[in-house]
């Protein structure tokens, strides 16, 4: 999911979301022990979402106001 997209969610929102990336990310890992993962890159895409939340969350918390692009 893009920034912008993440910004309109309130926090509840963006803790559930975080919590299906770790999951999805947990699975992904799973599959890749198990030699079954075939999309390879989705890992990264989880990895970068996951930092995206967590630094949207972060700025709500330290009061922090970005200006949307409108790209």
């Amino acid at each position: 999911m893009k920034a912008d997209e993440l910004r309109k969610l309130d926090d509840q929102q963006l803790r559930a979301k975080l919590k299906e990336y770790y999951e999805e990310l947990f699975n992904l890992r799973f599959q890749q022990v198990m030699g079954k993962l075939t999309a390879t890159g989705r890992r990264r895409m989880v990895r970068r979402d996951i930092a995206r939340i967590k630094t949207i969350l972060r700025e709500r918390e330290l009061g922090i106001e970005v200006q949307e692009t409108g790209q």
